[in-house]
């Protein structure tokens, strides 16, 4: 029997519950501490990590071929994705430059001409006669067009700014997160080992590596079925826009990529620029290039089933939300991690519905052998 008291017992509870409380505030004051600290960091890292998971099955195979060499491997891969990352970039957004440089000449010199519009603009659904009136009173009189449309153009120019310096802080991301990828592979083997404790830890052991091998396939399956897809239909798209002359075919091809991301055609920016190339163009171009849009835009529907992982079946939906979502809440390079994130946590959710529906089966088994 315990020799205090019951006014000293609440005291030693009392002592010992705020002892504890002081200790969990300070944990977790560290805690958050160091997460506003790696705060920062956690999208390149995150990116990189994707990136890494997704292309380590090629750099196997790559180091394997170099005789085991696995840092050179991943160094030539490192610089090899920087390539082609900033090559592209130099190009377009030399174009964007130029052809930025161009019209300011132009409307200081009072040389800028507008090209009359179609009568066929007039049967544009919802927007054809605003349309119309705007584009034939630009082309008129570009001037008296500018003073009536002061507002909007101010506003158009103010988020063309604003979306060049998201772009460019994007680019600058998607630079730091290939390095950190290439670092990444070099270590892979390890750094799969330590998730799957630490996924160990929580799920159990063979729970850990389900979860290490489901979160992987998902990784792959969506940044080969949906990002490269995507990828590759701006690069196409870029590709025309580049031949044909379109004006800012960077600003273009980004939003081709944009929209190929989020599950949206491409052709709603493609087709718009195709009506324009009529009207500018030559006949036998215009419909060169109608037909390239209309691949591009269409592309998608033999190349995902190339690049998506068998039997990884993820909702558009989610990717669209997942893409929205991660681009509204840390910007470009959201876009592309925030689809790989929902889709991974939406297959991994479907994975335990899975498991729990076949628990009851597998116990009344067990039970009935007992």
């Amino acid at each position: 029997m315990s020799n205090l008291s019951g006014s000293e017992e609440d005291k030693v509870f009392q002592a010992r519950a705020m002892d504890a409380a002081i200790r969990i505030s300070l944990l977790a004051l560290l805690v958050l501490w160091c997460f506003n600290i790696i705060r920062p960091f956690i999208m390149p890292v995150l990116w990189g990590a994707i990136m890494a998971v997704a292309i380590y099955p090629l750099f196997v195979k790559a180091y394997t071929a170099f005789g085991g060499r696995q840092k050179l491997t991943a160094t030539l891969i490192t610089v090899l994705a920087l390539a082609l990352l900033i090559t592209p970039t130099v190009m377009l957004s030399g174009s964007l430059v130029e052809n930025s440089k161009a019209l300011a000449e132009q409307v200081e010199t009072g040389t800028l001409v507008v090209p009359p519009p179609s009568e066929s603009v007039k049967e544009w659904p919802l927007v054809g006669e605003q349309t119309y009136g705007a584009w034939r009173l630009a082309s008129v009189n570009l001037e008296a067009a500018l003073k009536k449309f002061k507002p909007q153009v101010t506003a158009v120019s103010k988020w063309a700014l604003s979306a060049a310096a998201g772009v460019g802080g994007g680019i600058l991301m998607f630079i730091v997160s290939i390095i950190i990828a290439g670092a990444f592979l070099v270590f892979g083997e390890g750094g799969s080992k330590a998730i799957e404790t630490i996924a160990g830890r929580v799920m159990g052991k063979k729970g850990g590596t389900e979860f290490v091998v489901l979160t992987g396939a998902t990784i792959r399956s969506v940044a080969q079925g949906v990002l490269g897809v995507a990828l590759i239909q701006s690069t196409l798209a870029a590709i025309g826009l580049l031949v044909m002359g379109v004006p800012y075919a960077g600003v273009w091809a980004a939003l081709v990529l944009l929209l190929a991301i989020v599950q949206l055609p491409p052709l709603l920016i493609l087709g718009p620029i195709v009506v324009y190339e009529f009207t500018v163009a030559e006949t036998v171009p215009a419909v060169i290039f109608m037909v390239w849009s209309l691949i591009v835009s269409v592309s998608d529907g033999f190349l995902k089933p190339l690049f998506l992982g068998r039997g990884m079946e993820i909702p558009m939906l989610v990717i669209l939300l997942g893409a929205i979502g991660g681009m509204i809440l840390s910007g470009i390079i959201g876009l592309f991690v925030g689809a790989v994130v929902l889709a991974v946590g939406y297959s991994l959710f479907m994975h335990w519905l899975e498991q729990g529906e076949g628990a009851p089966d597998s116990e009344a088994a067990t039970s009935a052998e007992n």
